[in-house]
């Protein structure tokens, strides 16, 4: 769950709950991690710079850096690279070394690296939990890179995991 402490901010917590044979449900330790800059939306656009409001698949995972253990299909590339600064000046180098692909207009199965978008370009993609570069995204959720590296271990396709994300208030609706 990715909970942000306002509707129009960038400042978030993120937290893996588990279930068990039974149903229970248990939450795991609370992360702090950051949001678009401007943000969360129900009616996301490419370049709005807000992340999607919802219930998403996650099914696979990526990275510049070589696979950490995750029982998540895993897409190693160079391609996973982002250089220049953040929006408050921070350095980026670093940021995509771990991905999980958040299924927002995208087809599971596929590289998080795809740019095919079903909903349609305008509706923006490339939506992912990567590693926090210390500021506000365009519109992933960005963990610090231990935090990422533990869900990454820790997500099992066979259990078919789901991030819900969003302003607190909206998800307590």
């Amino acid at each position: 769950m990715a909970t942000g402490i306002g509707e129009n901010s960038s400042v978030t917590t993120v937290q893996l709950w588990s279930a068990d044979g039974s149903g229970r449900w248990t939450a795991g330790p609370s992360r702090p991690a950051h949001n678009a800059r401007d943000g969360w939306t129900t009616d996301h656009h490419a370049g709005d710079l807000q992340s999607p409001v919802g219930v998403f698949t996650l099914s696979d995972a990526g990275g510049k850096l070589a696979d950490p253990g995750t029982r998540l299909p895993y897409h190693r590339s160079d391609s996973f690279t982002l250089d220049g600064t953040g929006f408050q000046g921070e350095p980026l180098a670093g940021s995509f070394d771990y991905v999980i692909a958040i299924d927002y207009n995208r087809t599971p199965g596929r590289s998080p690296l795809d740019t095919s978008h079903p909903l349609g370009d305008d509706r923006g993609g490339g939506i992912w939990l990567h590693v926090d570069h210390g500021g506000p995204t365009h519109g992933c959720i960005a963990l610090a890179r231990p935090d990422l590296r533990t869900l990454l271990t820790a997500l099992d396709p066979a259990a078919h995991p789901v991030i819900v994300m969003g302003p607190a208030n909206s998800l307590s609706q």
